[in-house]
């Protein structure tokens, strides 16, 4: 029994040793990516580890051991260091060279621009954990040498040391001298200048070889600003100009361009061009050109026409349709408004609208506005200007009477005194020419005679046996009659061109007697009754007599006295 008890012991031992060991945590198990390995090999159950990233990276890890295994507690995944951008430089740039941003590792390439030099010993900068390493190299201007002239050569510029692209210009002391080489040669990228120093030669000119043309009087060589003179061929014409020897050479080109006219418009307002197609004319050649509708020849009016190019390279006449058009020529005389304003070229079809002003009308029309269109042919359908008013002597007979002594000027404005034959009346003693004609209208009329009777009315006032045109006679009715005033009626009479005018009625009154109103079973109870007599148009008011009633509507009982008829109610 003892050898068995022993056994199990033993047994228990180990199998708790065992038991211990498996509750460990083993750093090998950490496999995190850039990170530093840690000393342990092992950690025990609820131990914690913080695990550290390589250098160059940043981040961190915290774990805690349980029950054999790595439980995270912190994670922050180690990642490369960021360096700031690695700074510019003047006159040069920078490039990537390794790597694809500005992290831990990354390098960069510096170089200079054109024509500057680095005149730093290091050209790179390396992203480190603590930034950026190295300094910023340095490119500077590339020099050139000094410049030295003779005395008969200026320069201007930097002659003393030049930097790359500076620019030397050189002259020549003496007018009458020109530069034998560059005159400007500059600083190159290679410290080198871009050509030699020049010198000065004497100004002359070699005479030219004129296609289609010769040199008259041909020298040698011609110097500083002499003249060139050349002919050409027939058929060919010189430049415009004249040539003048010049440090640059002549001045103009000497050469002889063959003589054409050009036949710039082939379209606007054309219907058929006679060669067709063709626009540049030799010396002697001719176009037929034919105008379109609403178009014809400049200058001419006409629709068809042969047009020749001439020695001097010009047309005879200038071959061009222009749209047929009108001219306003008018445009201030007596003119009050136009519309459109300011236009005086109007084309066919189109219109202008003339306002004169005072004084003036539209010519042969007497009208004060008028508008005008301008036809096809080129003309307006009326003469369209305005021109003075004149007023023409009174000659009608039938209208006017052969008793008008006229004198003096016609124009508007102007004022003419006339008289009348015994017998007639004149209108007025002056008359104003107008737009209208002689205002008031020059006009002799008859005298009225006596003044007409009228039925039971006479005139208030005394008689005279002659009225003058536009004198009235008053009338009054004789006593109980009343005078009408209503339209077309007045109480007077005007004399009118030897007739009197106007229409006078007196109106009759009524009467009723005792007897009638007896008889009629009425008496009187309101109204105005003298002598039994009342006037036109004075209201009575009835009333059935004791015991008896009226006949028919009681309005009846109120009547009104209507150029003497008065119908008297019935009461029964």
């Amino acid at each position: 029994m003892r050898i068995p008890v022993k056994l199990f012991g033993f047994v228990f031992w180990l199998f708790s040793l065992n038991c211990a060991q498996c509750q460990e945590c083993l750093q090998k198990d950490i496999t995190y990516e850039n990170i530093e390995p840690d000393a342990k090999a092992s950690y025990s159950d609820g131990e914690t580890v913080r695990v550290k990233c390589m250098t160059g990276y940043t981040g961190l890890y915290k774990l805690n051991c349980e029950n054999g295994k790595w439980k995270t507690v912190v994670e922050r995944p180690c990642a490369k260091k960021k360096c700031s951008q690695p700074g510019d430089i003047a006159n040069g740039d920078f490039k990537l060279i390794k790597g694809s941003e500005f992290v831990f590792g990354a390098t960069v390439l510096y170089t200079c621009k054109k024509g500057f030099e680095m005149t730093s010993r290091i050209n790179q900068r390396t992203c480190r954990s603590e930034g950026w390493d190295n300094t910023l190299p340095v490119c500077e201007a590339v020099k050139c040498p000094a410049i030295r002239t003779d005395g008969g050569v200026t320069a201007s510029g930097n002659t003393d040391e030049g930097s790359y692209g500076d620019l030397i210009h050189f002259e020549c002391v003496s007018t009458d001298k020109k530069i034998d080489g560059s005159s400007d040669i500059h600083c190159t990228e290679t410290g080198e200048w871009s050509d030699s120093v020049p010198t000065c030669k004497e100004i002359t000119c070699a005479a030219p070889v004129i296609q289609d043309g010769y040199v008259v009087e041909e020298m040698q060589k011609y110097q500083k600003d002499a003249r060139l003179k050349y002919e050409c061929f027939k058929g060919f014409k010189p430049r415009e100009g004249i040539p003048k020897c010049s440090k640059f050479g002549w001045t103009l080109k000497p050469e002889c361009d063959e003589v054409t006219c050009e036949l710039k418009s082939t379209t606007y307002g054309v219907e058929k061009i006679t060669p067709e197609g063709k626009t540049i004319f030799r010396a002697g050649e001719r176009v037929e050109i034919t105008c379109a509708e609403k178009y014809w020849i400049s200058f001419t009016k006409e629709i068809t026409k042969s047009f020749k190019c001439q020695d001097d390279g010009k047309w005879d006449m200038e071959p061009v349709c222009r749209e047929v058009t009108c001219e306003l020529k008018s445009t201030t005389y007596g003119v009050e408004k136009i519309k459109p304003r300011g236009k005086t070229i109007f084309r066919a079809g189109e219109r202008v609208e003339i306002t004169c002003a005072e004084k003036y009308w539209i010519f042969f029309t007497k009208e004060i506005t008028k508008s005008f269109k301008c036809k096809d042919d080129g003309k307006w359908d009326n003469e369209p200007f305005c021109q003075d008013i004149k007023c023409e002597v009174p000659h009608d007979q039938d209208v006017f009477r052969p008793n008008f002594y006229f004198s003096g000027d016609m124009k508007f404005g102007a004022k003419q005194n006339y008289s009348c034959i015994s017998g007639y009346d004149q209108m007025a003693a002056e008359a104003t020419c107008t737009r209208d004609g002689w205002t008031p209208k020059p006009l002799c009329v008859e005298k009225c005679g006596l003044p007409p009777k009228v039925d039971f009315a006479d005139t208030t006032n005394m008689t005279k046996n002659e009225y003058n045109s536009g004198e009235k006679v008053e009338y009054s009715c004789f006593y109980t009659y009343t005078l009408d005033q209503h339209h077309p009626y007045s109480k007077y009479l005007t004399c009118e061109q030897g007739q009197w005018r106007g229409n006078i009625r007196c109106l009759k009154p009524c009467s009723v007697t005792v007897e009638e109103m007896d008889k009629r079973g009425i008496r009187l109870r309101w109204g105005k009754q003298e002598n039994k007599i009342s006037t036109h148009e004075d209201q009575i008011g009835f009333e059935c007599q004791t015991g008896k009633n009226v006949k028919g509507n009681v309005n009846d009982l109120r009547q009104t006295c209507n150029d003497g008829v008065m119908n008297l109610p019935q009461c029964v």
